[in-house]
């Protein structure tokens, strides 16, 4: 029967992710299911499910897009406020670093395929113990506007930031990060990397953090958004069926 596999996802988030859990809490939950959901067989089933029409595909196309930062981004499960579930694609190809950068709420990501290299930063600019450390950056407050599908960047200040920690994420391994953690992360696999992406919504702020190298060129105000429709949405759905069931 269609979409059966999106019922069962859409009964695990509601079951699994209390909102008003502290969001220590929320995110040990959030890592916990988006591992259950991002197991390949599991995946898999839910995608398929998806391609045939078993959910909502012109609501998910509509917020579905190439991504600012480098991937592919398809929404699988909408949750509304309380969650996002979605599967994020980076192409062979695409091994550059996103902007470091916050988010609106908790989050939970895991490897399905490939690899991923993550770098936690610290924003030492107001740390008078550490004046001079770090590496100066330039500050926007990223909004989304209310009448368009753009992003906008808002310059917010010189900022420094501090690297913290570097890690390595391979296939079947999952992190989860509070909505202020500064992070940047990227494809390290020769082949596509697949991650399965769940935002709690829970508390969301009403704009994320974007940091530029401070000798980068000044970011864009805005930055157009678009979504895919339908007929592309369902393609890209069946593309990914293909590539986490083929060998």
């Amino acid at each position: 029967m269609g979409g059966r596999q999106v019922a069962s996802a859409r009964r695990l988030l509601a079951d699994a992710l209390d909102v008003t859990a502290s969001e220590a809490d929320l995110g040990r939950a959030a890592h916990d299911v988006v591992a259950r959901l991002g197991a390949p067989d599991a995946l898999a089933e839910l995608v398929q499910d998806l391609a045939a029409g078993g959910g909502d595909p012109a609501g998910c196309a509509g917020l579905s897009y190439r991504h600012v930062l480098g991937f592919d981004k398809l929404l699988l499960v909408d949750g509304g406020p309380h969650h996002m579930l979605r599967a994020h694609i980076w192409h062979p190809g695409a091994h550059s670093p996103e902007d470091i950068h916050n988010h609106r709420s908790p989050l939970a990501s895991h490897i399905v395929r490939g690899s991923l290299r993550m770098e936690l930063y610290a924003d030492d600019a107001d740390d008078a113990d550490d004046a001079g450390g770090g590496e100066e950056a330039a500050r926007y407050q990223e909004s989304l506007a209310r009448n368009s599908a753009d992003w906008l960047l808002v310059p917010a200040g010189p900022a420094r930031l501090r690297l913290t920690q570097v890690a390595e994420y391979a296939a079947g391994s999952s992190y989860a990060l509070p909505a202020h953690t500064l992070h940047r992360a990227w494809s390290t696999a020769a082949g596509p990397t697949v991650t399965l992406f769940l935002e709690t919504g829970a508390r969301r702020r009403r704009h994320t953090d974007v940091f530029l190298g401070a000798d980068a060129a000044e970011h864009a105000p805005a930055v157009p958004k678009a979504p895919l429709d339908v007929k592309e949405y369902l393609g890209e759905l069946e593309a990914l069926a293909r590539m986490l069931t083929e060998e």
